[in-house]
């Protein structure tokens, strides 16, 4: 068996979102436990990146960003080649003893494969392991958060992971600016409640079937308003503007708009600083939880125990309790035109949860 306590190099594999890439960092500090001079290497998309390169544990950073490698090969072939061959030739420079890769792709495998990394440890979903070492069988995930699933690459190589806090780094500099900019904002700091009414960019134009309905988050923060003096933050991504300022127009209170106004680790201060953040399934709920803050998030077809919040601790989950729910299974989700799972959700329902906090 592989011995990872006396591995030099490691490649993570993680070319998915924001929320996946956060699910990882548990191996990372676990790889560092066990030896701390080890050196990690992390393979991501170009969204990502930056909190990667901002992460201490982390020594060395690749890009594959898959829109920018097929722009290249609808041009030319030829190029496409020479794109990921030159992707290879930086990975093999570096001589890594271990990838461990949950991209569940044979490209992946094969770069990791032609970059001369003889152990290759990683999930084999719809025999796509061919250039995989040790395989993980995998379905799917179900009934385990995909942090187990990610800690299951150590555990078949004898480890025994015992950290499974998720991180997100935040610079000082960062830090001094997310007050900065919660001041100018207008905001009290001591009474600033973060409402993200939309999710980040996961499911794509179907990420309504995630969102609970503006008019129920315009409700919920005119109460959060009237019972406890707080000062809503709307936040999101640049394309959730229009969606913020469809909560803000709908409250009978003021509310603070910061949609489109922060990257990733801006969020994150900001979320740190927050009394509470109040959000639906998705990328902004993991940054908030890696960063340490405080969560209430909001559950329609996904199912928490898989993609909630990780660990448990000062976070709650509000879901329905109806019969369908979850209907999002092995990443696919249920053909539903009604998503009662949501509508049934009164904001009500999320207040109480909100009252434990506050």
């Amino acid at each position: 068996m592989f011995n990872v306590s006396s591995a030099h190099k490691v490649l993570i594999v993680n070319i998915f979102g924001i929320g996946d890439v956060l699910f990882t960092t548990p191996l990372i500090s676990n790889l560092k436990k066990t030896n701390p001079n080890i050196k990690i290497g992390y393979l991501c998309n170009r969204r990502t990146e930056p909190v990667l390169r901002a992460d201490p544990l982390v020594n060395k950073v690749f890009i594959y960003d898959r829109d920018e490698f097929y722009k290249v090969q609808k041009q030319s072939w030829f190029k496409y080649i020479q794109k990921v061959n030159g992707l290879i030739q930086e990975i093999r420079k570096e001589k890594y003893d271990l990838v461990l890769d949950v991209s569940m792709t044979d490209l992946m495998g094969f770069i990791c494969w032609a970059a001369g990394i003889k152990e290759r440890v990683g999930l084999a979903y719809k025999n796509r392991g061919r250039f995989l070492t040790k395989k993980l069988p995998f379905q799917g995930y179900e009934r385990r958060h995909v942090v187990e699933y990610y800690l299951d690459l150590l555990r078949v190589l004898g480890m025994d992971p015992q950290d499974k806090n998720m991180r997100l780094t935040v610079s000082d500099d960062i830090k001094v600016w997310a007050k900065k900019f919660i001041k100018e904002l207008g905001v009290k700091e001591i009474s600033s409640v973060v409402i993200v009414p939309g999710g980040g960019a996961s499911w794509g134009k179907e990420a309504f079937y995630k969102r609970w309905s503006p008019e129920n988050y315009a409700k919920l923060a005119d109460k959060i308003i009237e019972m406890f003096s707080a000062d809503i933050i709307l936040m999101g991504d640049t394309s959730e503007i229009e969606l913020c300022q469809q909560v803000a127009s709908t409250m009978k209170n003021r509310s603070f708009l910061a949609c489109g106004k922060t990257n990733i680790q801006q969020f994150a201060a900001v979320a740190q600083i927050a009394r509470l953040c109040v959000v639906n399934d998705g990328g902004p709920l993991h940054m908030a939880v890696a960063a340490g803050a405080k969560t209430v998030s909001i559950f329609g077809p996904v199912d928490e125990k898989v993609y909630g919040p990780y660990p448990v601790n000062s976070h709650i989950v509000v879901k329905s309790t109806i019969e369908c729910r979850p209907c999002y299974h092995n990443f696919r989700k249920a053909s539903c035109e009604h998503i009662n799972c949501l509508k049934q959700l009164s904001y009500q329902n999320v207040m109480e949860q909100v009252e434990r906090f506050l």
